[in-house]
């Protein structure tokens, strides 16, 4: 791709500008804030005042951080970006899919090694069912998509990966590979490939030449910011989660078996965004216009302006 691309892609034109240095200094530091924080509170509890005071400078922070964008001249993060229902639909249920997915890798892997006594190599290859699947899949979306529509395709991918971890979170000490493990893993591994790409056209979908880049910028930002956050909350509930009577492998999965149902949680509200503002039908006098919504009023307006002699057609 590199070597093609100076011959296939056309070079945009350069432009002179200022670095928007508050926005870039106010969003890493608020969303570091942020997620360091919420991983100190496993340990040190939500009363910590260290942990209060970040918490509220990191959304401080963040106040600034859109009030600046507000004003600047170029700002790193355009809100205008974000007047786009499936964008903006697309930017939230990225982070929680991340979120949910990073959980996912982390806590099967602790399973596998601690539970099932895998070596780090074994745990890596327990793995391998979900990496075909999600290849297979993944080079399958063109044509999915082509047939059933991006909407419809990103919804039934957020399902089967719903379905898949919902099953994971059956886990116990006692689950055995094939059942437990590996056949979860087939779903999700299809319900990612079926995921993330669609998730990744419709967080730029509509965005003018000039916002291009930003909101392909705000997709690795929703898919980073995920990714850090998601298992930041993760892993505080996994620690917080009482010892009962449960000891040793038993305790770790009960744990685990948490977590992951907490990570369900995040991908049911990934599914919900999703059929509600990429999905769901259209008001039957909505209009969509380059992923805004217009309302009659200014569909008629426009359509007036487009015939000067002022008849209406449906």
């Amino acid at each position: 791709m590199v070597i093609a691309a100076p011959r296939y892609l056309q070079e945009s034109d350069r432009h002179s500008g200022r670095f928007d240095l508050p926005g870039a200094v106010c969003s890493t530091l608020g969303m570091a804030l942020l997620v360091c924080r919420i991983v100190r509170s496993a340990d040190a509890g939500w009363t910590d005042p260290v942990t209060i005071v970040s918490l509220a400078v990191g959304l401080l922070l963040l106040v600034l951080l859109v009030t600046n964008e507000r004003r600047a001249e170029q700002p790193i993060m355009p809100l205008r970006l974000f007047r786009s229902r499936e964008r903006s639909g697309a930017y939230a249920a990225r982070i929680l899919f991340l979120g949910a997915m990073m959980g996912f890798w982390f806590f099967s892997t602790q399973y596998l090694q601690v539970v099932h006594g895998y070596t780090a190599l074994q745990a890596g290859l327990g793995f391998l069912p979900m990496t075909v699947v999600n290849f297979a899949v993944a080079v399958a979306v063109p044509r999915l998509t082509a047939r059933y529509g991006n909407g419809l395709l990103l919804a039934g991918g957020l399902v089967l990966t719903l379905i898949g971890m919902a099953w994971l979170t059956r886990l116990s000490a006692g689950s055995d590979y094939l059942s437990g493990v590996a056949l979860p893993m087939v779903l999700i591994g299809a319900g990612q490939g079926a995921t993330l790409s669609p998730l990744t056209a419709a967080g730029i979908a509509g965005a003018s030449a000039q916002d291009a880049g930003a909101a392909s910028g705000l997709v690795n930002v929703a898919h980073q910011l995920g990714g850090s956050l998601g298992l930041g909350i993760l892993v505080t509930i996994f620690a917080t989660v009482g010892t009962s009577p449960l000891t040793g492998s038993d305790l770790l999965a009960h744990r685990v078996s948490v977590a992951l149902t907490a990570g369900s949680v995040m991908l049911a509200l990934a599914l919900i965004t999703v059929i509600s503002l990429i999905v769901r039908p259209l008001e039957r006098d909505d209009v969509w216009d380059g992923g805004l919504v217009v309302t009659p009023a200014a569909a008629a307006g426009a359509q007036l302006a487009a015939d000067p002699s002022g008849r209406r057609t449906r």
